[in-house]
């Protein structure tokens, strides 16, 4: 067994293995049974068991089984012993999506497209599972793939990755010194989860069912108050044409002030350094993506990428974050290609309240967005704070 040189020993290690044997660095295949884990089935079904591939392995070390395919039990019975699952094996990806590598609690599913590493003695597959998701692991794994189109890693090249290693009591330590941090940020992912699920159902209370022109629940002052008025989206909010705040330079660097932004998933696609042309008076704004119909509320100074954006201005009387959560709540189902708001969005009817309702609506849900943004941010801090660890706890690559 060779021994690492200084650059592959951690630059953090546990106070009781400071003066531990140096530790060890062999192949992946030569500490760890890794197998083809590839299954062939011609026919799905409804249910039965799940068929697990590399798009169902989450970087969060979870397993995504929303959209999972089913194999009949039959089929199942038929799996080689050598592809058969074992609750503690590790799940790695090997075509398309590389990586994310899952150690499973069920053995009941079928896996194809991925590599099945069970654990032998020298090896703890709650130590390695945390180390195939370190940086050194994927500096190596990224020199091996192959493939244009889709890139793929070889069950050879799999097992020939050099796996650096302390001792098995140390191994255990740092497995769960990173599977304690992990449990921390699935507490805390829960937490917002449960935020947001309940700012959901919050407004869903707060604005109208459809059919109805006041809300199930109202704040005590406005009990008496009028039901809520009935006009179109475009009678409460103005718009603009975003051609002056177009960013001229897709050269983004994050040492730059000015976001440049999207209605879309993305948001923030990067930060320029061009001065003219942001969007910094009449805020803050809704801005909505004229295809999709994707809202972001913005309350900061940006810049635009897209022309196939509105930039929407509350009107007199009017709250702007009022206006953007009511927007959230329209089922509108997006037919042709085409632009939607001067044609068919800003010609929505939906019911509106008097302004002090508005307002205190608006007030209500910005609490709770400052709520769940100060939670999503310790999470944050907390997954920053693990791969920060794992920078110490692991070797660096050459």
């Amino acid at each position: 067994m060779n021994k690492v040189n200084k650059s592959g020993v951690p630059a953090l290690r546990f106070p009781e293995f400071k003066n531990a044997l140096e530790w060890q660095e062999k192949k992946l295949g030569d500490v760890s049974d890794v197998r083809d884990g590839t299954h062939d089935s011609p026919k799905f079904y409804d249910n039965g068991k799940p068929l697990i591939t590399s798009k169902n392995l989450l970087k969060n070390g979870l397993l995504n089984l929303n959209n999972v395919k089913f194999i009949s039990n039959e089929d199942y019975q038929h799996i080689n012993n050598r592809s058969k699952v074992d609750i503690g094996d590790i799940l790695f990806g090997m075509i398309g999506t590389i990586g994310n590598p899952v150690m499973v609690n069920s053995n009941e599913f079928a896996i194809k497209n991925v590599a099945l590493i069970k654990q032998q003695n020298l090896l703890l597959n709650n130590y390695l599972v945390h180390f195939l998701n370190s940086q050194y692991i994927k500096t190596s794994i990224n020199a091996l793939l192959t493939g244009n189109t889709q890139k793929f890693i070889s069950l050879g090249n799999l097992r020939n990755i050099k796996i650096p290693s302390p001792n098995l009591k140390e191994q255990q330590k740092i497995a769960d010194c990173l599977t304690s941090l992990d449990d921390l940020i699935t507490a805390q992912s829960q937490k917002v989860d449960s935020l947001k699920q309940h700012k959901k159902g919050l407004m869903q209370q707060l604005f109208p069912a459809k059919g109805k022109n006041t809300p199930a629940l109202r704040f005590p002052e406005f009990k008496n108050a009028p039901a809520w008025q009935e006009k179109k989206l475009g009678d409460y909010l103005d718009y603009l044409q975003p051609t002056k705040y177009l960013v001229e330079s897709t050269a983004y660097n994050d040492d730059y002030k000015t976001p440049v932004l999207t209605a879309g998933k993305t948001f923030i696609l990067g930060y320029t350094n061009e001065t003219d042309g942001i969007l910094e008076n009449n805020l803050p704004v809704v801005i909505f993506d004229d295809f999709t119909t994707a809202t972001k509320f913005v309350d900061f100074p940006f810049k635009a990428k897209s022309s196939a954006m509105k930039i929407l201005l509350a009107k007199d009387n009017t709250s702007i974050k009022f206006m953007y959560e009511l927007m959230q709540m329209i089922g509108y189902e997006i037919g042709n290609h085409q632009r939607h708001w001067i044609s068919k969005f800003s010609m929505l009817n939906v019911f509106i309240p008097k302004p002090k309702e508005q307002q205190k609506i608006a007030e209500c849900l910005t609490s709770l967005d400052e709520l769940i943004d100060a939670q999503s941010q310790k999470m944050a801090a907390l997954k920053q704070h693990k791969k920060g660890l794992m920078q110490q706890l692991f070797p660096v690559a050459n």
